[in-house]
């Protein structure tokens, strides 16, 4: 388990002789908020309406955090961004999320459904590398609006800002009414330490 401010969630470890290999965090059951006009997010991010999928609305999804979703063209698109942190920081506070969350269709490696990039600089994040409750939101969007087949996906993030990962989501429940989301991936131990209270 692991407690958040927005709650205690589920952590699966996964081991093998002795090491953590693998982690998924269980995320809570995601609720879809409001919608924007592709205009409105283009503007913020340097970017024109044609650079977004207009079939899809902008959406504010949260899984315990609200985050805005927005699905963009390409991975050439997501390259050109050129994000207003004051514009996106008043964005933000009329449209009631904390972040952002722009994501194509595809990757950089051959088996990656998706890649995103993500910019909370509410929080002082120019661009975070790899977000996994935005991940988690990411999923049941694209679920939700019925983007890509299936309930597992292959993330990409952060390859843009020269720190590259991959993890997975795993959308539980139907597409009308999303249970919950699982995000996990690869893990090594970069550090060891011992608290004393």
């Amino acid at each position: 388990m692991m407690e958040l401010n927005v709650g205690v969630l589920p952590v699966e470890i996964v081991g093998h002789e002795g090491n953590v290999t693998r982690v998924v965090m269980t995320q809570k059951k995601p609720t879809f908020g409001r919608t924007f006009e592709h205009a409105q997010v283009a503007a913020v991010f340097g970017l024109s309406t044609d650079d977004l999928d207009t079939r899809y609305p902008p959406q504010v999804v949260s899984t315990g955090t609200p985050q805005l979703m927005t699905l963009v063209k390409s991975l050439d698109v997501l390259r050109r961004i050129h994000a207003d942190p004051y514009a996106l920081e008043e964005f933000s506070k009329r449209g009631e999320f904390f972040s952002a969350h722009l994501f194509c269709l595809g990757g950089i490696s051959p088996n990656a459904d998706t890649h995103a990039r993500h910019f909370a600089p509410e929080a002082g994040i120019s661009e975070d590398p790899f977000t996994g409750s935005a991940s988690g939101g990411m999923g049941a969007y694209i679920v939700r609006h019925g983007i890509l087949p299936g309930l597992r996906f292959h993330i990409e993030q952060g390859h843009l800002c020269g720190r590259p990962g991959e993890g997975d989501v795993e959308v539980v429940g139907p597409r009308e009414d999303i249970a919950t989301v699982k995000v996990g991936g690869p893990a090594i131990t970069v550090m060891r330490g011992e608290l004393i209270l």
